[in-house]
Order: C-alpha cells, then sequence, then structure tokens
C-alpha cells in the first residue's frame, strides 16, 4: 500500500509580482519595435500580419498595466 502524502499549497507570494509584470511590459513593447523595423523586410501579407499582432499586443499592454496598478497598489497597502 502506498503511502498518502498531504500536500499543503504554497503561500501566495506576490512580493515580485510588479516586477515580473513591468519586465512583461517591457519585453512587449520590445517586440512591437523589432515588428514595425521589420515590416520594412517583408511584403503586404507580412505588413498586415504585423499590424494585426501589434494591435493585440496593444491590448495586452493595457491589461498588464491595470494589472501593474492593481500590484503596486496592493504593495503599497500590504508594505
Amino acid at each position: 500500500m502506498m503511502e498518502q502524502t498531504q500536500h499543503t499549497p504554497n503561500p501566495d507570494d506576490r512580493s515580485d509580482n510588479a516586477n515580473k509584470i513591468q519586465n512583461m511590459i517591457n519585453h512587449t513593447k520590445e517586440n512591437m519595435k523589432e515588428a514595425e523595423a521589420s515590416m520594412k523586410f517583408g511584403n503586404e501579407q507580412d505588413r498586415q500580419n504585423v499590424l494585426a499582432k501589434n494591435q493585440r499586443r496593444e491590448v495586452a499592454l493595457e491589461a498588464l498595466e491595470s494589472e501593474l496598478r492593481d500590484e503596486q497598489a496592493f504593495n503599497n497597502t500590504n508594505d
């Protein structure tokens, strides 16, 4: 018979969430710049794909920036 082990969840550690989100924001913005720079080398379909992808990235950035504000507010009330 196998011994059963008790699994306890890890505590919720949000201390570095703001930094992680900020890194994601910076990375996404850099990807957008690189994609825009690459547009001059592609055809019209490539250009349209980059524009569509960067529009999706803009939406993601808005969500990340909102999440960053939430994390900063959480950290400010729990310091």
